[in-house]
């Protein structure tokens, strides 16, 4: 009796342990955040919203997951810890009820030619395994199906030390991989134009060779003409047989040069090390355009592109080797592995099947595992980090979300947001960065920052409910149930771009002609070939101007006027006023203060530790040399130049004793993409994806051309922001331009002149044209997904 009472009163009472079910937030400063204090529920879905900007990332990713992440790192060995990553200690008083944190975010998969999504999912680590013991004939172990491991085999003696006496013993040994020795498992073998290397009509002397960084006065070119192998006064086309083949192909060679000891190489292969060996985005501009000029990459002879030796490519399991399995649609791979029944290797193929069945849940069945993981999207990539966790079986962790509806098509989205309720009904607090009104409508909980961008944002303007959000009167409030009209009267085009018999990918013999001179959107579900056809069919040339997705690269010495070429004609008019020259007005150069070297901090590595960075005590953070600040262009001196906001800038540059034009167009340029409020010396580092995305269209703005192709411009967009967007297309295409959009978001796709639409499915129940016309005649005729998504969200 008394023992069933005591139990009954300790019941009613909370559990110590219970009393944790808040993530606590307190006195938050990073980046633009303004001492931010929340109280996030765990558990429960968490939607963090506010126009691009606004201090989203700068909570969620900076603050929350870095310290989470910090936490989880300090609990390993100092040893082990000097191997990983620091990470400072986020700028905030108190964070308390944190969970272990595993970020999902948007950052592209390394573009390593070698890198595949099979690779990147530990889908081919287990094809490898299955096949190595499955596989007729047998060729031996995992390795011998890789097309990262290259045979191998040595012999020789080695020296042992045995019972006090040095002993000789012959030793050999062999590896036997799968990598095709010809292409070296890249799948493509390179072609050189040699035109494109040298001018044969001139010696070397007179600087022959063509290539970025021969100049005829540099290093390269005397190693070349002092070699001893060559005359530097012949001309290229009357070398003999041996002297053409010493300039082009002679293995390296030590050399002494003016008394110096130099290594010697053919041209063909210092630029394939010094070049083709890299990844073509990390290239510099003037360099990638050289490769593109002078190179061409051919699928390889021997391997036929699947990278594997003819060995590998033999081992079957009912009459189909690793190279078809690679090669097939994930959908179709899944469904051949479960019709696989050997109990030898039944959990692996249980492992298998889970992670196959996990990429077409997740709407991703149309990839094959050979796709090089480079070419994926943002919005892919950050779906194929998720496959790791679909499956799992951890409770009570925080899964951090970057925009997970990026490069989603509508109905995509409903699949995602399964995948998310998914993830937090098995007890796991689930935080989402996020603009999509379908996205957020699903959340337990919101957190609206504003309520604006950059230093008019970092406060928390709602904390709630999603009902009572729409009647807080915020900017997210206010738009969240904006929609876009269906445009009544549409622009006639002024010509058409045909495009004749496309098979890029998973095109279909695609015939369809692009209007001109009006707004084409281009749509489908994620996987139907829109990208295909738009970057594969519209021809690269001089009167295209395409921006895609690819991220902006920069380290904390880029920002907004280094990135968009402002500061040159900043610096030329700093020079010119003062009569010294522009050198001087760049921090990266002569002008740099010399203690902090320009960095404007001086950072301190801490080995295991975080390191510390302390502001400059000589420039007080400026960058610049005390000298240097002396100089002074409309009354500032170039330091309060880069501290002003765009919007000040652009009417400090547009007239007076400061007017300069060239300043002034790239500044208009910024303001008209929404990034009037970040100022022209900040970090790249700190700008959000929104921000980056909006900073690239600007700059490609200027270039010169009649089609601008734009790869979803609303990418890290606020509702806001996309109205902006909207207006911009409109002045391109009324200022005479062609402005082809592939794009997912309704609004951009009732705005359209004409729209074409492609699926009906994705990967290869995709690739057709299903639709083109006008928006009304889209939502009019309901024949696509599309169709019933956009007469959905116009009220139709």
């Amino acid at each position: 009796m008394s023992t069933a009472r005591s139990t009954g009163a300790q019941a009613s009472e909370q559990h110590a342990a219970d009393s944790h079910d808040l993530i606590r937030v307190h006195g938050a400063r990073e980046n633009n955040l303004k001492d931010v204090s929340i109280e996030i529920p765990k558990r429960r879905l968490t939607v963090f919203t506010g126009v691009s900007g606004s201090g989203k990332s700068s909570l969620v990713f900076d603050t929350v997951a870095a310290e989470s992440q910090r936490l989880i790192n300090e609990t390993y060995s100092a040893f082990v810890q000097g191997f990983m990553p620091s990470v400072a200690r986020p700028d905030v008083d108190v964070l308390d009820g944190l969970t272990t944190a595993i970020i999902v975010d948007q950052q592209r998969m390394g573009a390593d030619p070698r890198s595949t999504v099979g690779t990147a999912t530990d889908s081919n680590a287990m094809l490898r395994i299955l096949f190595s013991r499955l596989g007729q004939p047998h060729i031996g172990s995992a390795k011998a199906f890789s097309f990262n491991v290259a045979s191998i085999s040595g012999a020789g003696a080695v020296t042992v030390e045995r019972a006090g006496k040095t002993v000789k013993e012959k030793r050999s040994f062999s590896v036997t991989g799968g990598m095709c020795p010809r292409c070296e498992g890249r799948g493509a073998v390179s072609d050189i134009d040699l035109t494109q290397l040298y001018d044969d009509s001139k010696s070397l002397s007179e600087g022959a060779i063509t290539v970025p960084g021969f100049t005829g006065d540099g290093w390269m070119t005397r190693i070349y003409a002092g070699s001893g192998f060559l005359d530097p006064d012949k001309p290229i086309r009357d070398y003999s047989e041996q002297e053409l083949r010493d300039f082009l192909h002679r293995e390296p060679t030590k050399v002494k040069v003016n008394g110096i000891n130099l290594t010697y190489e053919g041209l063909i292969p210092k630029v394939q090390k010094s070049m083709l060996a890299k990844d073509r985005e990390a290239m510099q501009p003037h360099v990638r355009a050289f490769v593109d000029r002078a190179v061409t990459f051919t699928s390889c002879p021997d391997c036929g592109g699947t990278r594997l030796t003819a060995a590998a490519r033999s081992s079957k399991i009912g009459g189909i080797s690793i190279a078809d399995a690679c090669a097939m649609q994930i959908s179709d791979l899944a469904e051949w592995v479960r019709g696989l029944d050997e109990p030898s290797v039944a959990p692996l193929l249980a492992a298998l099947r889970q992670t196959l069945d996990s990429f077409v849940e997740i709407g991703l069945g149309y990839l094959s595992l050979e796709r090089p993981a480079g070419t994926l999207s943002g919005g892919e990539a950050q779906r194929v980090k998720m496959i790791r966790h679909l499956g799992s079986s951890l409770t009570d962790v925080t899964y951090v979300f970057d925009e997970p509806s990026t490069g989603l098509h509508p109905h995509d989205i409903q699949r995602m947001n399964g995948l998310l309720l998914q993830l937090r009904d098995k007890g796991n607090t689930v935080l989402v960065v996020e603009h999509k009104p379908e996205v957020i409508a699903i959340a337990d909980h919101v957190v609206d920052l504003g309520p604006g961008a950059g230093s008019a944002g970092g406060t928390v303007c709602y904390e709630g409910p999603l009902a009572g959000l729409r009647a807080a009167g915020t900017v997210t409030g206010r738009h969240l149930d904006d929609r876009a009209a269906v445009k009544k009267t549409v622009r006639t085009p002024t010509g058409k771009l045909p495009i004749r018999g496309a098979t890029a990918h998973n095109l279909r013999d695609v015939d369809v002609d692009v209007p001109l001179g009006v707004l084409v959107v281009v749509t489908g579900v994620a996987g139907s070939g829109k990208s295909s056809l738009v970057h594969g069919s519209v021809p690269p040339g001089e009167d295209v101007v395409s921006v895609d997705q690819s991220p902006i690269r920069g380290s904390r010495r880029s920002n907004p006027a280094t990135y968009t070429g402002l500061l040159e004609p900043i610096r030329k008019a700093f020079a010119k006023a003062n009569g010294v020259k522009p050198a001087l007005f760049s921090p990266n150069s002569e002008g740099a203060c010399p203690t902090c070297n320009g960095a404007g901090v001086v950072y301190t590595d801490l080995a295991m530790m975080a390191g510390v960075a302390t502001t400059c005590e000589d420039c007080e953070g400026r960058r610049f040399d005390a000298s240097v600040l002396e100089y002074r262009f409309g009354g500032k001196d170039i330091s309060e130049v880069l501290a002003m906001p765009v919007t000040e800038a652009e009417a400090f540059f547009a007239a007076g004793e400061a007017r300069t034009p060239a300043a002034h167009r790239i500044l208009t340029r910024l303001a008209d993409v929404g990034l009037g409020y970040i100022s022209l010396g900040q970090p790249l580092t700190t700008l959000s994806g929104g921000e980056r995305q909006r900073l690239k269209l600007a700059t490609h703005m200027g270039d010169k051309g009649g089609i601008y192709v734009l790869d979803e411009p609303t990418t890290g967009l606020h509702l806001a922001d996309v109205e902006q967007l909207l207006g911009l297309l409109d002045r391109l295409v009324d200022s005479g331009k062609s402005v082809i959009v592939v794009e997912h978001h309704q609004a951009v796709m009732a705005h359209a002149d004409w729209i074409i639409d492609l699926g009906p499915g994705a990967g290869h129940d995709g690739g057709r044209i299903v639709f083109e016309g006008t928006p009304a005649e889209l939502v009019a005729a309901r024949s696509t997904l599309t169709a019933e998504h956009l007469a959905a969200y116009v009220g139709a």
